[in-house]
């Protein structure tokens, strides 16, 4: 593993103080070691550098970080606004810290164990989020990321110019409204109406490419076209058959770090520039987890 050095001053006074920048993987992950978030909330100088980091490694994980609920909303908040969930609940006192309990009476809900980036089904996906291990079960229930960029990068050109100006569509309803009775699901669609994003996004500060469809992306709208269809029977297996390709470059390893937590562990992660999968493979343990999710902006 890498590691760097860097000097961070503190705001709370002690001066300054090394923190440790460990890659996890090639493609991206880092370890900060060496550095209080409670204290990154309260520092302007420090946020800037842990930002500067998360643009570089899309992800950043820490240990031990026993800190307060305000604390963490409030290093969320130095990204943007707090987005809420539809589905999950809030913490009462801290509004946009949402709450994924998971019990140790109830069975797995499969909805975290898919590759996906939060809130697609937004018009504006999340920016980021930042969030915290409250319980982990004794063994299992880790969490993959993956760097999209390198996952549109390692398409072969003829793939990248097939899929260059494609658009498609990302619900809720066809994935958390799934499950309801059909008045409730058309309730969520109206709410949350389906999100049309480019198959490839432009990372709005990195200026990276980025392959841009997920678990919830449903299909993709403007394929049908002359240059991709023959047949109007062509139209269905041929737009499909790509989207499936394309959603699952998000499954190849050398584009992924795991990380496995620890009560008071974070990770902070860019959301427009990676997925992720919550591995369930720790039922009947439970799992507890506290996320602040950043509103973000439109993807063009």
């Amino acid at each position: 593993m890498h590691r760097t050095t860097t000097e961070a001053e503190q705001s709370s006074g002690t001066g300054a103080r090394s923190m440790t920048v460990t890659r996890l993987t090639s493609s991206l992950g880092a370890e900060l070691s060496g550095v209080d978030l409670a204290d990154v909330a309260r520092s302007d100088v420090l946020f800037a550098g842990l930002r500067a980091l998360l643009l570089e490694h899309k992800v950043l994980f820490l240990r031990d970080q026993d800190i307060s609920r305000a604390d963490h909303v409030a290093l969320a908040r130095r990204f943007g606004s707090l987005e809420d969930h539809p589905v999950a609940p809030s913490d009462p006192d801290h509004p946009g810290l949402v709450r994924i309990y998971k019990s140790e009476d109830s069975a797995p809900e499969h909805y975290e164990n898919s590759y996906h980036c939060d809130g697609s089904w937004r018009r504006e996906p999340a920016m980021g989020a930042v969030l915290r291990c409250v319980q982990t079960p004794s063994v299992g229930g880790d969490t993959i990321w993956v760097n999209m960029a390198a996952a549109y990068e390692g398409l072969p050109d003829h793939v990248k110019e097939r899929i260059a100006g494609l658009r498609a569509r990302h619900s809720i309803e066809a994935t958390f409204g799934a499950r309801l009775p059909v008045a409730e699901r058309h309730r969520l669609k109206e709410r949350y109406p389906d999100a049309e994003h480019p198959v490839v996004r432009t990372h709005p500060e990195t200026g990276e490419k980025i392959l841009f469809v997920n678990a919830f992306t449903t299909h993709i709208v403007n394929y049908h076209t002359p240059v991709n269809v023959r047949y109007g029977a062509d139209y269905a297996p041929g737009a499909s058959l790509l989207l499936n390709y394309l959603i699952g470059r998000a499954a190849i390893p050398e584009y992924q770090v795991r990380w496995r937590w620890s009560a008071d562990s974070f990770a902070i992660w860019d959301n427009r520039a990676t997925q992720h999968y919550a591995v369930q493979d720790y039922w009947p343990a439970g799992r507890r987890m506290e996320r602040a999710g950043i509103v973000g902006d439109q993807p063009f």
